[in-house]
């Protein structure tokens, strides 16, 4: 069993806070019995968080950083390569595209949150009808996969660097956006779409109920499938995405209620699988870095809590 936690911590210094006085008994044991065996480092500006860097990883699909092809992948597990000749279904370009709220602020955008903005199916098919024309225009064809996740197939996205949603949403746009000569046509196609969907009815629905209008899109999870690569059979990953919603949205007290719950379910779980003699892995990621223990060696409790302190996850705080 391996378990991966995405915003294990943060920099934010209500984070930081959080985790001085947050006590999780069963993350506590894991990580005195378990072995700090790889550690995945960049930094809070690299496009591919740490959490998506260690699940390529284990699907085999290490790129270059933005250039995890997670919507080729998807495409492939939908079938929506059948319509291609064999050779060139396993070398087309794909991407996700997502339907999302801009705030526009003086001289900043803001990307608000795609899942908490209540875009349900039939309006995101609606949006999609309507986008599609000029995507196509662009060489580009969409695919609906689910209301604030597309998928595109087009060149444009061979070898293209995006940053993934979990890096974007709920900050400044600008750093994020892709600026090479290669995304000249989507940065276009994003002002097209901005003067399109202000003037869709759909919107003017949305803000009869109090949502936010839908004006722009995100392209993420760009890229190929490697050559000869295939869907890994089954395995026993767990990747948890309770602490997600309330990093994103900086809500810290809840993220403590999360961790706290989580603890109690999926790490309690992984200690039970240890005490079992199973094989686990444990892999706790923050904006920086993801740190990997496997398991299980006994008479390292000592040693680990000599690197880590009694305090876990307040220890670890610098090195996610």
């Amino acid at each position: 069993m391996h378990l991966l936690i995405p915003f294990a911590a943060s920099s934010s210094p209500a984070c930081q806070q959080a985790l001085e006085s947050l006590k999780l008994p069963h993350l506590e044991k894991l990580l005195g019995r378990l072995t700090l065996t790889h550690t995945d480092t960049a930094d809070e500006s690299s496009l591919t968080p740490p959490h998506e860097r260690v699940h390529a990883r284990a699907l085999g699909l290490v790129a270059r950083d933005g250039c995890v092809p997670w919507a080729a992948r998807q495409a492939a597990q939908a079938g929506l390569h059948a319509d291609l000749a064999q050779q060139a279904a396993s070398n087309a370009a794909w991407a996700w595209i997502t339907p999302c709220h801009w705030h526009v602020h003086a001289d900043y955008i803001v990307m608000g949150n795609p899942q908490t903005q209540g875009l349900e199916a039939a309006p995101s098919q609606t949006l999609l009808a309507a986008m599609r024309p000029f995507f196509e225009e662009d060489g580009i064809t969409l695919h609906y996969a689910a209301p604030t996740q597309w998928l595109a197939r087009g060149e444009v996205f061979r070898d293209l660097a995006t940053a993934s949603l979990d890096r974007v949403a709920g900050r400044d746009i600008d750093a994020w956006r892709p600026k090479t000569a290669q995304a000249a046509a989507l940065r276009r196609l994003q002002n097209e779409m901005q003067m399109l969907l202000y003037t869709h009815p759909l919107n003017d629905e949305r803000a009869g109920h109090g949502l936010a209008p839908v004006n722009s899109f995100w392209v993420s999870g760009t890229g190929t499938l490697p050559a000869g690569w295939s869907e890994p059979a089954p395995s026993d990953l767990v990747m948890p995405q309770a602490l997600r919603e309330a990093a994103l949205a900086g809500d810290w007290a809840a993220w403590v209620n999360a961790w706290q719950q989580l603890d109690a379910t999926e790490c309690a779980a992984l200690l039970h699988a240890l005490d079992a003699g199973q094989s686990v892995s444990l892999s706790l990621c923050g904006e920086r870095s993801a740190l990997t223990f496997n398991g299980g060696r006994t008479g390292l409790l000592k040693k680990l809590m000599s690197q880590l302190g009694r305090q876990p996850l307040s220890s670890l705080r610098d090195k996610l």
